[in-house]
């Protein structure tokens, strides 16, 4: 049986390491992009534990006459387009960068696509930014909430889902959008704030640091695990007709309760480890995000597997086995 051949762009960071595994497990043929970058280490250290069937090629979302030659060459089945500027915080300081990316960056393989692979099928990673400060009275973010972003990684994002949902329209694409809250795991990066609430607070622990320093501790949000979400993208790609789906746990905790989790564990006291820092506060701050996915669960059968406590287990054990073994605080 021939093999199915996958393209991913973003394949470097978390969720492409993670759906690089599965689609490998799966008998794919990998192809992925990455950016140039004068250091090498740092644009593979989560994907350098595989190689067969997959390679890397240079590439740029910014650049469409590359991603054409790349698909006219790969002739891909399934193309996930997971790259992004994905730091919400860091929009703010270069929106014009993220818009470019995010947007006009997706326009730019949406046409490469249509051109080179029309055959294929097409992932977009949408994000539960998109929907900003607009709640169901019930509480919940689903399919059908209007979408009213705070953010310019939001809004970028907002542009890039209705190119999607336009292309799929306008020339009869299988062109699928994730709408996808938050997934964390070990590979996140650190400026993330679970991430760096485990990271620091295993520091603290350990003796190597004296403070954690956050900002808006009151912000609510809905977390999963990232293996659990790539599993999702591909159900997304597989079904039967294109469509755009809510991938979320469908609970809701805040920064706050999150810190408390990970203190807790690690016998840590607030008051003296704890640091409100201004610095990272948005401009406008998204206060709750809860996602509704009961259309995926019911028409995919999806479900994920890990707990929020699940996660961060396995987030401070990797991290404080990491810093134990190699005895420093300094990162990989």
């Amino acid at each position: 049986m021939k093999k199915k051949i996958a393209f991913i762009t973003g394949i470097a960071g978390q969720d492409g390491s993670f759906l690089t595994e599965l689609l490998l497990k799966k008998n794919y043929k990998v192809y992925g992009i990455i950016r140039r970058n004068s250091v090498v280490e740092h644009q593979r250290n989560r994907i350098e534990h595989l190689s067969k069937n997959l390679e890397l090629l240079y590439g740029d979302l910014l650049n469409e006459s590359s991603l054409a030659q790349l698909l006219r060459k790969i002739k891909p089945n399934e193309i996930y387009n997971l790259a992004a500027q994905s730091h919400v915080r860091i929009s703010f300081d270069i929106p014009e960068f993220t818009a470019k990316t995010n947007a006009l960056g997706v326009l730019n393989i949406l046409q490469a696509y249509k051109n080179e692979a029309p055959s294929a099928k097409f992932y977009q990673a949408s994000s539960s930014e998109m929907f900003g400060r607009s709640v169901d009275k019930d509480g919940y973010q689903r399919e059908t909430t209007p979408m009213e972003p705070t953010s310019p990684y939001g809004c970028s994002k907002v542009f890039a889902y209705n190119l999607v949902k336009h292309f799929r329209f306008a020339y009869k694409l299988f062109a699928c959008n994730g709408i996808l809250f938050n997934h964390e795991s070990t590979r996140r990066g650190s400026n993330f704030v679970t991430n760096k609430v485990v990271k620091n607070s295993v520091k603290i622990a350990l003796g190597f640091q004296k403070y954690l320093e956050v900002g808006n501790i009151h912000a609510y949000r809905d977390w999963g695990h990232a293996k659990d979400y790539v599993k999702a993208m591909h159900k997304i790609l597989n079904y039967k007709k294109p469509d755009d789906w809510v991938v979320a746990t469908g609970q809701t905790r805040s920064v706050g309760q999150m810190i408390d989790y990970v203190f807790n564990r690690l016998n840590l006291n607030k008051k003296k480890h704890l640091r409100i820092n201004k610095k990272f506060f948005r401009p406008e701050e998204l206060k709750y995000l809860k996602g509704d996915s009961r259309k995926i669960r019911k028409t995919l059968k999806w479900k994920p597997e890990y707990s929020f406590e699940n996660m961060l287990d396995e987030m401070i054990d990797f991290w404080m086995d990491f810093y134990k073994k190699n005895n420093r605080s300094k990162e990989f």
